[in-house]
């Protein structure tokens, strides 16, 4: 099965995921504790895409605008 994201994403995921599991991982400025384990996964993804990494569009960007 191919991959579907980059190393440099899946390493960010990993970290994101850690930290969630933890029970560390905010969101944002608010700094409210992130309860869903895709919310972990958009938050290391989106973490990945402003290091600049090669990672897919999220639906939000996807759909017509």
């Amino acid at each position: 099965m191919p991959r579907k994201y980059s190393p440099k994403a899946q390493e960010e995921v990993k970290k994101a995921m850690k930290e969630y599991k933890k029970g560390k991982l905010t969101i944002g400025k608010s700094k409210k504790k992130v309860e869903k384990r895709e919310q972990a996964v958009a938050i290391g993804l989106d973490q990945t895409r402003r290091k600049g990494g090669k990672v897919p569009k999220s639906k939000k960007q996807s759909k017509g605008k």
